[in-house]
């Protein structure tokens, strides 16, 4: 798996697709979180698949195939839960959805930004190349309601990569909390963005100097 030389962000599952769509193009990060389920599990564990949680799955793009030495063929690809995967109807009228792997994840400058665009593996059946799904949202997705960046995540839930990227959130939510806590009622140190933000820089040093020193492996001293 390869991703683009950038950072990744774990953000809330509270943020929507416009936000996505300015962490995507305008800061160049790679949002880590999980889609909104179509409908939410019970809080308590059901054996009742009605109580369960529900995906959301949702029509992305047709993608016109070439194959060597074959006709080409043309795919619908939807995603589900974050993922992009093929779409095919069942004899019963089902959607039948199969996820593909990501290979590669990357970004192009532009005037207003950054362009993402993920390469997933096609199955030996469609020739075993490679198709590339762009992550954001432009003028087609607008013209057809379609909110791209509320539906396809770069790195989804199913994604080998995501939980070790998604873990992190607990101890960024940690030190959030304990930064917090120097606040005298949760108001910040000094005014302005400027001044504020070299207080985040400075607290954030602190904190590593900190980790760093306290997991040093002791070191004899010379007598």
């Amino acid at each position: 798996m390869q991703v683009a030389s950038s950072n990744a962000a774990t953000l809330p599952n509270a943020l929507r697709g416009v936000h996505h769509q300015t962490i995507l193009r305008q800061l160049g990060l790679i949002p880590i979180n999980r889609v909104a389920a179509a409908k939410a599990s019970a809080k308590k564990p059901r054996r009742d698949a009605k109580e369960q949680r529900v995906e959301k799955t949702v029509f992305v793009e047709s993608k016109e195939l070439a194959r060597t030495g074959r006709p080409s063929v043309r795919v619908d690809l939807y995603a589900r839960a974050g993922s992009i995967g093929i779409g095919t109807l069942t004899a019963d009228g089902e959607l039948h959805f199969t996820p593909l792997p990501r290979v590669r994840t990357h970004r192009n400058p532009s005037k207003n930004g950054y362009r993402w665009y993920n390469d997933y593996r096609l199955p030996d059946h469609l020739g075993a190349g490679t198709v590339t799904v762009r992550l954001h949202n432009n003028d087609d997705d607008t013209a057809r309601k379609f909110n791209r960046t509320e539906n396809v995540r770069p790195i989804a839930p199913d994604d080998p990569g995501f939980a070790e990227l998604f873990r992190r959130r607990n101890d960024a939510e940690s030190i959030n909390r304990a930064l917090e806590d120097t606040l005298w009622l949760r108001r910040a140190h000094s005014l302005g963005r400027s001044r504020q933000l070299m207080n985040m820089i400075g607290y954030a040093l602190m904190v590593n100097a900190l980790a760093a020193a306290r997991h040093r492996p002791p070191q004899a001293i010379a007598a």
